[in-house]
């Protein structure tokens, strides 16, 4: 069982741009962590993160990978806290993602399908100085280390695609039919085709089924 720390319960900010899974996520804290977790704070997109932990001091910054004005790696960049520790909470559990992530500072990966009870020991032990990942997770992790994933290629590949581009991308390389993408993200038919033609004309592919083939090699599915 997870023991609170010596100086009280761990101080969180809680950054996602969902209002109703920060609040679900604060009511889990509260129950599954009462004495060892303490949210002092939220924030909805990238510039109240920062403005949060500069203003707040937390321990632990529970961030979401994809957020308005630059996202979870651009807060890491910015270091509002020289102390703080970054768990990320997100979704999303692409290759790109995770590894993005670490190499951006984050000391742990876990994604939103975790319970209560392992989100309060995930925060504990990254405040304790540990690096949490969820299981299937942390093999993206040691494959990036090892070399058996081309970062740098990922990266450089990536790296023409906006993030709404990607999210397309990797909805539509699962095997997702446009009306699916559409639905999934609040977007429309015809604009899943605009970003999707776009994506293929970026990565130099012919199809979906290069697509997904591309995806594939890569470990971004």
């Amino acid at each position: 069982m997870t023991q609170p720390s010596q100086g009280g319960p761990v101080r969180v900010v809680l950054v996602d741009d969902h209002a109703m899974f920060r609040a679900g996520v604060r009511a889990e804290l509260a129950a599954a962590g009462a004495g060892l977790v303490e949210v002092v704070g939220e924030a909805a997109d990238a510039d109240a993160a920062i403005a949060a932990v500069h203003e707040l001091q937390p321990q632990v910054v529970l961030l979401d990978v994809h957020l308005p004005g630059g996202g979870g790696v651009e807060v890491m960049r910015r270091q509002p806290s020289p102390d703080a520790l970054y768990l990320a909470l997100s979704v999303s559990d692409a290759a790109e993602d995770v590894i993005g992530t670490i190499r951006g500072g984050a000391r742990g990966y876990v994604t939103k399908t975790i319970t209560g009870p392992e989100l309060v020991d995930a925060i504990t032990r990254v405040a304790g100085g540990d690096a949490v990942f969820s299981p299937r997770l942390a093999g993206f992790v040691l494959d990036a280390f090892a070399g058996s994933i081309d970062v740098a290629a990922v990266d450089e590949d990536l790296d023409r695609l906006t993030e709404r581009e990607r999210e397309v991308m990797r909805l539509i390389a699962r095997g997702y039919a446009y009306k699916e993408v559409a639905k999934e993200l609040f977007i429309s038919v015809k604009t899943v085709e605009t970003h999707m033609s776009s994506v293929l004309r970026k990565l130099q592919l012919s199809s979906r089924h290069e697509l997904t083939k591309w995806a594939s090699d890569r470990r971004l599915l």
